[in-house]
């Protein structure tokens, strides 16, 4: 990718792929799906891949008689850990269309569960977020890799697993890299 497609392109309905390569522990082996990216805004998403194993009822009493009790609960990113975020989304087959609802509120989440039949809607603890230029810093030094959303990826979206299977896709370079062992001293 040139330098100038990333600081002009908006990757707003992406995911966001972290490289092996990257040492974050705070970032490992996630996928984010982005909401927002401008390069003069910055970015704002959420960690996919990252379950609680907790159902809202679970983690909240107060959903457990709602529409929303079985709604899964997951880390949605290192900031505001303790923010509810609701996020919905459809994949419509006939059109090929990716609808996403981000930020919903829950009653806004309860209406999608009851209106749309296909609507998959989660709730993530926290969100993550880059400020003007840093994504586009980030990508520049191949921390990320940014992949359009497709029907396979949502299919599951649990863990380390996710994060594999969404960046070996992307090229064979990217497969070894990821498939290589966490301690090469245990090869």
């Amino acid at each position: 990718m040139r330098t100038s497609s990333i600081t002009t392109q908006s990757f707003s309905g992406s995911l966001l792929i972290a490289h092996p390569g990257l040492g974050d522990p705070r970032f490992s082996k996630s996928v984010i799906l982005l909401s927002a990216h401008s390069s003069e805004k910055g970015a704002l998403g959420v960690i996919i891949n990252r379950p609680l194993g907790k159902t809202l009822s679970q983690f909240n009493g107060e959903y457990v008689y709602s529409a929303l009790a079985d709604v899964p609960l997951y880390t949605g990113g290192p900031v505001s850990s303790e923010q509810m975020i609701f996020t919905a989304w459809d994949w419509r087959d006939e059109s090929n269309l990716f609808k996403l609802h981000f930020g919903i509120t829950h009653l806004k989440a309860e209406e999608l569960l009851n209106s749309e039949p296909k609507v998959e809607v989660r709730c993530f603890l926290g969100y993550a977020g880059w400020e003007e230029g840093q994504l586009e810093g980030e990508l520049k030094r191949n921390s990320w890799v940014v992949a359009p959303i497709n029907l396979k990826f949502l299919n599951d979206t649990e863990g380390d697993t996710f994060w594999k299977r969404s960046i070996s896709d992307i090229t064979p370079e990217l497969h070894l890299l990821a498939s290589a062992p966490e301690d090469p001293a245990k090869n």
